[in-house]
Order: structure tokens, then C-alpha cells, then sequence
């Protein structure tokens, strides 16, 4: 018995008990019909035992007045040792209640809680037997020998209670241990198109906590037995085990209502939320086959059929939510439509620059300035394009990286396409170099060309091309416009330092000095190097 946990105990035993006192209290703080009486009556308690609840004024003597005067009657009669016989008989003012021949209380029909649906007969049958049953605990109290033998069923009780706690802990764990096994085994064996369909830890979770809530619900059914056991066998304790006998399997049982009359209202929302997704199942196949050119409407091609598909998703779940709000259980209250309107707020405060992101990627999609697998320059962010989401834009850069722009960011800045070409073969490669005058502009142009056509991953169609973009004061400028493969476009920042070694490789060839980034004056030597020289310790020459 040293293993029971004793903060099951304790725990059970303090929330059984404060429970039913709780929801007691919420029941009257609720009535607001009543608030205004509550404050003027005033309970008449006998030995922890309440007998009535006087309500009116009766010979200039209030509700609380009444009460005391009644109870210090009461007690100076329980005190005279008298055998405790009760009666009553009407009085112009109501009824009498005696005590032993000696009226102790009056009950007047104003006294009477007509809005719980009590009358004068049902108040004054229930007072005399509330009188009788204190009188008979009062006696009760002044015997030490039932007070013992309370005691000792009480600790029978307890150790009974203890050994029923124990019992269901050592079971739920052999339980565990043993569910958790078997299902273990089985759930390996159970698959579909030879993968697993239910994962052995998901199964042994799910089962562990089933076995947990039914020990918890056995453990407090327990309690609640033992607790009204233990109160009803003394005087003063017993109404609060009258109270509390069968409280706990009410509620539950009121639960277990409250869910069985939920059922058709969650079934209907259940429906059309089944609705919802076979619409929006078709919704997706359909734009998947514009996506794929199976479909061809005039208005929507590739690049918009998914951006439309969101939105139209989106608008059917919006409908399928508002029809099935009001089959939810509790959407009627005034609770739950408070927490709905406080969560719509915090939704509408906090999610502003989402639905600004949200707002500027259906920009993005709908202008076709962006899609997936284009090589763009947005501000100072180069890469190709590997998702076009409703919030962000995602770049791989080539050189390991991923740089995430916000959609809003896109927006507002200048986006460079350089896959945007009207042949659509790849993307754009660009070098730039400035050329003294004293070079003829004709073997600069060769000698471009040539480097491109050494460079892997460089088309020759289109055909590279070499335009002179500014005639300087002391050099030309040459830029090679090159096109690269679209089968690896995040290969391009290799390809550009390929083409760039090549352009020095050819110049080295050819004598021709490369005059970038300044140009100042001639210099006594050509800066080229040699071709022997080209691989110079520790650069190791290729075997071809």
C-alpha cells in the first residue's frame, strides 16, 4: 500500500469535494431573476443542515433576524434533552413548525420559491423533515460510540479506497506494457503498398492515453464513492455527502446528453464540410489540367491556374465554415460567439501584413512577372526562382544559398528576368570588359565569342553576341550577351565564372590587355600573361 500515490488522493478527494460546491455557486451567481431576492434571504442551518429559506418580513422581523431568532430556539431545545418530536399546524400567517409542542419557526407563503416551483404544502413537508433529520443527527452527536464506529468504517473505507487506487495504477501500467506490444507488432504488419499505414509509436501514444483517461475516470468514480461513504457516516459532513451522492455520474451522465444531442448538428457540419473538400478535389483537378495544357480557356493559362485555384479553394471553405457554423454545438451562446468575435480581431489585427504578402503574391502571379525556375535579380538578390508562394518568393542563389523575399519586398522593387526571353532558351549570361582604342574592335568582338564558345553550358542557339555599350575616354566597353541551358539554371553563377575565365584565357592568348575596371594611361608592358605561364604553382595543369 506504500505505493499508492498519495496526490491521487488528496487531489481527487479536494476536487470531488470542491466541484459540486463550485457548480452549486455558479448556479446561483447565474440566476440573474433571483439576484435581487438572494440578497435578502437567509438560510436557517441546523447543524450544518439547511431547514429553510426565509424570504419575507414576518412581525416586523427580517429574513435574517427570523433565521437566528429560529435557530437559538432550536438549539436551547436540543439542549433540554427533549425527544425531538416535530409538528406542525396553520396560523393565520402561515404555518407553525414545533419543536417538541414549542413553535420554533413560521413558514409564510411569501417564504414559498414559486420560480423554482415550490408551494406552501412542498416548503413546509420539506422543513419538518429537514427539522427532524437535524434533531436526530443532534442526538446522534452526543453518542461516542457511534462517532467510534464512524471512525472505524472510515478507515476501512480509506484502506479499501487506497487498495482500489493501487489496483488501477498497477493495471493501467501492465496494460500499457502489454496493448503497447501487441499493437506494436501488429501495426508493423499492417501496410499498404508496402508502407507502414500506422506508425508504432502514434499507436502506442494513442493507447497509453486512451488507458490513462479510463484509469483517471475509474480513479475519480472511486473517490467519489469513498468520499460520500466517509461524509455520510457523521453528523455534521453528512449533507455535503447527500449533496455530493451520485453528483459526479449526473454530470458525466449530462455530458454524455449534451454530446448524444450535438450528434446531428455536427453530423450536418460534418456534411458539408465532406462537400467542401469533394468540390474543392474537383476544383484541383481542373486547374491541374490547365496547369498540364490538357485545358486551354483564353483567360487562364499555366501561371494563373494555381494562383486561381487558391483563391477559389479559399472562398469554398469560407462557405462550407459560415453554412456549418451554426450546427456546431455552443454556437448560439453568448460565449462562443464572444470568442469568435475576439478571434476574428486578433486575426484581423495580427495577420494585416500577412494578407498584405498574401495580396502582393496574387500581384506577382497575376502578372506573370515571376515563375518558377526563372533567373531574376530583385534588388540585391540573385538567384532562380524555386517557389512563388502566397507570402514569400524563395531564390537559390548557386552558391549554396536560398534568400526568401517577402512578396511585398518583390513588389516594390525592380525585378531583372533574365530567363524572360522571347525564344525561351534559358537565361541570360552577361560579361562586361573595357578595351583600349588601340585594339581593333572586330578581334575583340572574335575573341568574346570565342570564350563563349569554349564555356560549357553555353547555347549556340541563339547565338551569343558582342554589343560596345559605351564609347569612354579612354577605353570601349564590350559587353557578351551569351545564353545559357535551362536544364540547370541555379548552375549559373559556375557558368558566368567559367565564361570569365575563359575571356582572360583568350585575351592571355591573343596579347590583347583587358583594361577593366580603370584605365588610366598605357603601361610600358602589355598586362597579359603568358601562355606558359597559365598554370604557375601551385595551379596544376589538366591531363587531357
Amino acid at each position: 500500500m506504500s505505493s499508492v500515490p498519495i496526490g491521487w488522493i488528496r487531489a481527487l478527494a479536494i476536487a470531488l469535494c470542491l466541484l459540486p460546491l463550485l457548480s452549486s455557486a455558479a448556479d446561483d451567481t447565474t440566476n440573474g431573476a433571483a439576484a435581487g431576492l438572494a440578497q435578502t434571504a437567509a438560510p436557517l442551518v441546523v447543524g450544518n443542515r439547511t431547514i429553510v429559506v426565509f424570504r419575507a418580513t414576518l412581525l416586523g422581523y427580517g429574513p435574517r433576524a427570523r433565521a437566528e431568532g429560529a435557530e437559538r430556539r432550536i438549539e436551547q431545545l436540543l439542549k433540554d434533552g427533549g425527544a425531538g418530536a416535530v409538528s406542525s399546524h396553520a396560523i393565520p400567517q402561515g404555518t407553525a413548525i414545533e419543536l417538541d409542542g414549542t413553535t420554533v419557526f413560521v413558514v409564510t407563503p411569501r417564504d414559498v420559491d414559486e420560480p423554482a416551483g415550490a408551494t406552501m404544502e412542498s416548503t413546509v413537508d420539506e422543513a419538518a423533515r429537514a427539522l427532524e433529520l437535524a434533531v436526530k443527527e443532534a442526538h446522534e452527536q452526543r453518542e461516542p460510540k457511534r462517532i467510534m464506529i464512524a471512525i472505524g468504517l472510515v478507515a476501512l473505507a480509506t484502506l479499501l479506497y487506497a487498495a482500489i487506487l493501487y489496483g488501477i495504477v498497477s493495471a493501467r501500467r501492465r496494460l500499457i506494457a502489454l496493448l503497447s506490444g501487441a499493437l506494436k507488432s501488429r501495426a508493423a504488419g499492417f501496410k499498404v503498398g508496402g508502407v507502414i499505414a500506422l506508425h508504432p509509436a502514434q499507436v502506442f501514444r494513442s493507447v497509453r492515453w486512451l488507458l490513462i483517461a479510463g484509469s483517471w475516470l475509474l480513479a475519480l468514480l472511486a473517490t467519489d464513492v469513498w468520499l460520500t461513504f466517509s461524509l455520510e457516516l457523521f453528523p455534521y459532513t453528512r449533507p455535503w455527502g447527500e449533496h455530493m451522492r451520485g453528483w459526479l455520474l449526473r454530470k458525466l451522465g449530462e455530458m454524455l446528453d449534451a454530446v448524444i444531442q450535438a450528434l446531428p448538428g455536427l453530423f450536418t457540419a460534418a456534411i458539408i464540410l465532406l462537400v467542401a473538400r469533394f468540390l474543392t478535389n474537383v476544383v484541383a483537378g481542373f486547374f491541374r489540367r490547365v496547369q498540364t495544357q490538357r485545358i486551354r480557356i483564353g483567360w487562364l493559362d499555366e501561371d494563373t491556374a494555381r494562383p486561381t485555384q487558391r483563391i477559389v479553394v479559399f472562398v469554398v471553405w469560407l462557405f462550407a465554415v459560415a453554412m456549418a457554423y451554426p450546427y456546431l454545438p455552443g454556437a448560439q451562446t453568448e460565449a462562443f460567439k464572444g470568442l469568435s468575435v475576439l478571434a476574428g480581431l486578433m486575426i484581423s489585427i495580427g495577420a494585416s501584413s500577412l494578407v498584405g504578402q498574401a495580396a502582393s503574391g496574387m500581384i506577382l502571379m497575376y502578372a506573370r512577372a515571376l515563375r518558377s525556375g526563372d533567373f531574376v535579380k530583385i534588388g540585391d538578390a540573385e538567384g532562380t526562382v524555386v517557389e512563388l508562394g502566397m507570402v514569400a518568393t524563395r531564390l537559390k542563389t548557386g552558391t549554396g544559398e536560398e534568400v526568401v523575399l517577402p512578396n511585398a519586398f518583390v513588389v516594390a522593387n525592380i525585378t531583372r528576368n533574365f530567363s524572360r526571353e522571347s525564344s525561351g532558351h534559358g537565361f541570360v549570361v552577361q560579361v562586361q570588359v573595357t578595351i583600349g582604342y588601340s585594339t581593333p574592335w572586330r578581334q575583340v568582338h572574335a575573341m568574346l565569342l570565342d570564350a563563349a564558345r569554349r564555356t560549357q553550358g553555353i547555347l549556340a542557339d541563339p547565338a551569343p553576341y558582342v554589343i560596345q555599350s559605351a564609347l569612354s575616354d579612354f577605353y570601349v566597353e564590350y559587353k557578351l550577351c551569351a545564353y545559357a541551358g535551362p536544364e540547370a539554371p541555379s548552375q549559373r553563377a559556375l557558368v558566368i565564372s567559367e565564361l570569365n575565365a575563359n575571356v582572360q584565357d583568350v585575351f592571355n592568348e591573343y596579347g590583347v590587355q583587358i583594361m577593366s575596371p580603370h584605365y588610366l594611361a598605357d603601361p610600358e608592358h602589355p598586362q597579359i600573361v603568358p601562355k606558359e605561364h597559365w598554370f604557375a604553382a601551385p595551379a596544376q595543369k589538366p591531363d587531357k
